[in-house]
């Protein structure tokens, strides 16, 4: 037999001519185990073959195309797996609208009898500082690594934050819920405004025209809302500004901090903000609870219903946000918009139905145009994005 460096021939030809010169087979193999080309020429030349390598009759192993079989095997499992992620999803947004919506209802109940909101939002990011710390402690998430910069990025976040949750409760003491939310759905407009003056972020013409219906339904909302007040009004302004300016803060301050998910992230910055706003609660109407509780436990029919009303607010204000950033991490973030703007009208009408606001034919004129902007500004926003991606592409 000559050897493969001194035939004239390629290494396979003297592999399929010399070691196996009197069968009527070939050789098939795994395409795991021989990849490519020059992996089959070092097994040829070490004469030793692989336990996986089958022998297959000459007309098997002349046709080279893929198994029927397994092609409609890995079909059938994708689908699997894609309707698997459709059911996932559907989950996660069910739970997110629901969570929404006890949260919104009962934060109401509370405030409706107990009108101290700033005690109440410092309860609900205990309960989210609490649920967390059960997560690390217990190994269902793992804890984050946290450093010194670390602390420093998350500052200005965390104190937007509790700026934004004390405002937000602040206004859902004064006015109706669905009044507050429609006021919040305006956010788009101060995240275009807010980011054009100060990180020179300008938006094409199609983002700006999507907020001006916002702002004209708002405006529509706010002039013939029922429970009109100043106070809850400026809650809501000043939550949604709190609200951008951490989210703007956070792409600037936290960009490096990637390893760290979401989940967590809002955890840390939960910790942080309760050490914000619990002194400054204090400070503000802490005089004032003992005797508020009391008037609150002659409302409510024993005082277990109103301890289980201001439990339910804060564990469910967290299981909203936390069921929030499960979302975000399986969908796009234009879906994410959708969703999110879906979940105002859920919780809209929710609330509108427990608490039996009335509500003028303006004033639901006026909170319909102002959501559908906000869903055409989610539209013109993730064109951009989708713009921006295919240049730097």
């Amino acid at each position: 037999m000559l050897s493969a460096h001194h035939h004239p021939l390629s290494t396979t030809t003297l592999f399929r001519t010399h070691l196996l010169p009197h069968t009527s087979t070939r050789l098939t193999t795994h395409p795991l185990l021989f990849p490519n080309t020059s992996q089959l020429i070092r097994v040829c030349r070490s004469k030793t073959l692989p336990t996986a390598t089958r022998f297959l009759p000459r007309a098997a192993a002349s046709n080279p195309s893929p198994d029927v079989g397994d092609s409609s095997l890995n079909s059938a499992v994708e689908k699997k797996e894609s309707d698997a992620t459709k059911v996932k999803l559907a989950v996660v947004f069910g739970l997110w609208y629901a969570q929404n919506v006890v949260f919104n209802i009962y934060n109401k109940k509370v405030l409706n009898v107990f009108p101290y909101p700033w005690l109440l939002a410092s309860f609900q990011l205990l309960a989210g500082a609490l649920w967390m710390l059960s997560l690390w402690f217990l190994r269902l998430k793992p804890f984050p690594v946290i450093s010194r910069p670390f602390l420093v990025a998350l500052l200005g976040p965390a104190l937007f934050h509790a700026v934004g949750h004390i405002s937000a409760c602040v206004s859902f003491s004064k006015v109706a819920v669905s009044f507050t939310h429609v006021i919040k759905s305006s956010e788009p407009v101060f995240s275009v405004v807010l980011s054009a003056a100060l990180l020179r972020q300008f938006y094409p013409l199609p983002v700006w025209l999507s907020v001006l219906p916002i702002v004209a339904g708002c405006s529509l909302a706010a002039v013939t809302e029922a429970s009109f007040d100043l106070g809850g009004l400026s809650g809501a302004l000043i939550s949604n500004v709190a609200f951008v300016l951490r989210n703007l803060y956070s792409k600037q301050s936290l960009g490096e901090f990637g390893q760290i998910d979401g989940l967590n992230l809002y955890g840390c910055i939960t910790f942080l903000s309760l050490l914000y706003l619990f002194p400054v609660a204090v400070f503000v109407e802490g005089s004032q609870w003992k005797a508020g509780l009391g008037v609150a436990l002659e409302k409510v029919a024993s005082p277990w219903t109103f301890y289980l009303w201001v439990m339910v607010s804060g564990v469910f204000y967290h299981l909203y946000n936390q069921s929030s950033y499960q979302a975000l991490d399986n969908i796009s973030p234009l879906t994410f918009s959708v969703g999110n703007t879906m979940k105002r009208i859920v919780v809209i009408v929710a609330s509108v139905i427990v608490f039996r606001n009335p509500i003028r034919p303006l004033n639901a004129l006026g909170s319909a145009i102002a959501v559908l902007g906000t869903f055409l500004y989610s539209q013109a926003t993730a064109k951009k994005d989708n713009g921006d991606s295919q240049k730097k592409s």
